[in-house]
């Protein structure tokens, strides 16, 4: 995350939120591409396929936890860190109705602090990636009163 918001209270947001680095305006694109560099030489999963034995279904979705990949209709899905995670939570358990606390403490860790409509905002950015309608929802479900759970796909 690049910004020119420098107070803490940003930093931990930014962070808190799936930022992998925070920097602030001014910065030196020397260190910009030395952090750049360093980001590339973590580990990663590596990818899978739709038919990866790991592979959780739900109609026309698919989801790697482990190469960390969606396939919607067999194409790939771009999500965020964020989302995959959030996914990743609720089709480890598809049958399970999940609170906005539990998603946070599944995702952001118990000891995030902030509003927990944030979930809402990942739900929507989700749903909408997946062509899902809240009305109507084949992949993530509202349970009214309660939070979220996954849907069957169809």
């Amino acid at each position: 995350m690049l910004t020119a918001r420098t107070d803490e209270v940003d930093t931990l947001i930014g962070l808190s939120v799936g930022a992998d680095d925070y920097m602030t305006k001014p910065f030196s694109p020397r260190e910009l591409v030395a952090r750049l560099r360093a980001m590339l030489r973590r580990p990663r999963p590596l990818g899978g396929t739709p038919e990866s034995p790991e592979l959780r279904a739900f109609g026309p979705l698919a989801l790697d936890p482990v190469g960390r990949d969606a396939w919607l209709d067999g194409e790939p899905v771009p999500l965020t860190r964020t989302e995959f995670d959030v996914l990743a939570v609720l089709s480890e358990r598809p049958r399970m109705a999940f609170s906005r606390r539990q998603l946070i403490d599944q995702v952001w860790g118990q000891t995030w602090v902030g509003d927990e409509h944030l979930v809402d905002v990942h739900i929507g950015h989700l749903r909408r990636k997946l062509g899902d309608d809240a009305g109507a929802a084949r992949f993530i479900r509202t349970v009214r009163g309660i939070g979220y759970r996954m849907g069957t796909g169809e």
